[in-house]
């Protein structure tokens, strides 16, 4: 439970504070909500201490109902964890969520828009996850657990040899984190934010000319991002490989991991690949699902009002933001399995240039399809398309690592996009399931296509 759910669950954890963080304050300041609230009897400092407040009201109640199952679960003659283990357990899963509500708050400060805090929350959260990576996969590096925020809740060891002392600096980086947010919104202008830009900017026309040119200028820097944080992820996960698989205790546990995913009995680097591939194919298509949230906030903010009353034709913006979404795709894919390349060629760890070229292109079906359906769904349901994309990469993503394990029902695993992928290189190219997620992804798009030229823009 510790090694296969544990990690897996504390990111899950501090991706919801940061992105519920960033909704509640910087979302709402940049819809004009947050104006209204302050036209009370209320200042900026007094309202961002009450809406931390209510972050935290949540977290308490997250960790109530994970407390409660862990508690009743652990309770079973089968499992025998105590109370104690199980409360400590709920405590640990839920402290990065904690971590991040404050995180977020505070990035939100910073930040003009809640895409740009996000993505500072984000990248706090990519660094300290692949320092704890580094850690647990290196031998001797074991200390830099304690450099990395979420290594101080892997340091938790709930059920392995428990360390409650390890909650001590989650829990004075959160307050730090929201002391000073609450600080920053006191002295910074409504609408403002701490590294907004204040010099006078040259107008610079470029990249206007069309809507996927129009896209490229928006979306640049998301993307390259996207294809430098994946193409480094690749690379540590190609350098670890060979040092992560040392032990034949590991070698075993995820060569089983990987056989029941679909691989072959392959080298132990070979299937780490497979196995860790699959975690950026997850986020290949949280790359692709937002450029559909790229593509509502622009409907939503009113921007897309602005094109649509020159001589700009519906589909013509939606072919070149799904076009620009493509690129990004098959983009963040070779990024990915070039870096992953490098690495393991620097260890000699076995694993060739082709194979990696493999997983890249294993990793892109799903996130087409992601493209396409989620073209689909900001035609019919725009408001709720982003979050419904989202859950179904989630439940994909959990089904793949954790359902596996637990049942081997054909009908629940096929739910699951990556089920049909497998964990290449570990495992050959399934072709016939890489052709139809495509082509499905391909009939979606066009689908929305069509049903967009028929549907009134929707406001925010």
């Amino acid at each position: 439970m510790s090694w296969r759910d544990f990690g897996l669950i504390i990111i899950l954890g501090a991706v919801w504070g940061l992105l519920t963080a960033t909704r509640l304050l910087r979302k709402e300041e940049d819809s004009g909500r947050w104006e209204l609230l302050l036209a009370g009897q209320t200042t900026r400092r007094r309202a961002t201490v009450q809406a931390i407040a209510g972050l935290a009201a949540g977290w308490i109640v997250l960790w109530a109902v994970t407390a409660a199952f862990t508690v009743v679960a652990g309770s079973r003659s089968d499992v025998g964890f105590s109370t104690a283990g199980s409360l400590l357990y709920a405590t640990a899963v839920t402290a990065s969520a904690a971590l991040f509500l404050a995180i977020g708050a505070l990035t939100s400060q910073f930040a003009t828009t809640r895409r740009q805090a996000n993505g500072l929350a984000t990248a706090i959260l990519a660094v300290t996850f692949l320092i704890r990576m580094i850690a647990d996969s290196v031998s001797g590096l074991g200390w830099m657990r304690w450099i990395s925020p979420l290594g101080w809740v892997e340091n938790i060891h709930p059920f392995t040899g428990s360390q409650p002392l390890a909650l001590l600096p989650i829990g004075l980086l959160a307050i730090a984190a929201a002391g000073t947010a609450v600080m920053l919104a006191g002295r910074r202008d409504l609408g403002t934010a701490v590294l907004a830009r204040h010099e006078t900017v040259k107008a610079n026309t470029r990249l206007l000319g069309s809507p996927g040119r129009l896209a490229i200028r928006l979306e640049r820097w998301v993307a390259l991002a996207w294809i430098g944080g994946l193409a480094l992820l690749g690379l540590i996960f190609g350098v670890v490989a060979r040092s992560a698989v040392g032990a034949s205790a590991v070698n075993k546990t995820i060569e089983q991991s990987v056989a029941r995913l679909g691989g072959h009995h392959v080298g132990a680097a070979t299937a780490w690949i497979g196995y860790e591939f699959l975690f950026i194919a997850t986020l290949v298509a949280v790359a692709a699902a937002g450029q559909i949230s790229a593509m509502r906030s622009e409907e939503a903010d009113g921007h897309l009002d602005n094109l649509l009353a020159r001589h700009l034709k519906r589909d013509t913006w939606v072919l070149g933001r799904i076009g620009f979404g493509v690129a990004l795709v098959i983009s963040v894919g070779l990024a990915a399995s070039v870096g992953g390349w490098i690495g393991v060629a620097s260890t000699n760890s076995g694993v060739g240039l082709g194979a990696m070229l493999q997983a890249g292109v294993n990793m892109m079906p799903a996130a087409l399809f992601i493209l396409g359906v989620g073209t689909l769904l900001f035609a019919l349901v725009p408001r709720l398309a982003a979050p419904l994309l989202y859950v179904v990469v989630l439940w994909s993503f959990l089904i793949e690592i954790i359902g596996s394990s637990i049942t081997s029902n054909h009908l629940l695993l096929d739910t699951a996009l990556f089920s049909h992928l497998g964990p290449v290189p570990a495992a050959s190219l399934n072709w016939t399931a890489i052709g139809v997620l495509t082509g499905l992804g391909v009939l979606a798009a066009l689908a929305g296509l069509a049903a967009f030229q028929r549907r009134d823009l929707v406001p925010a």
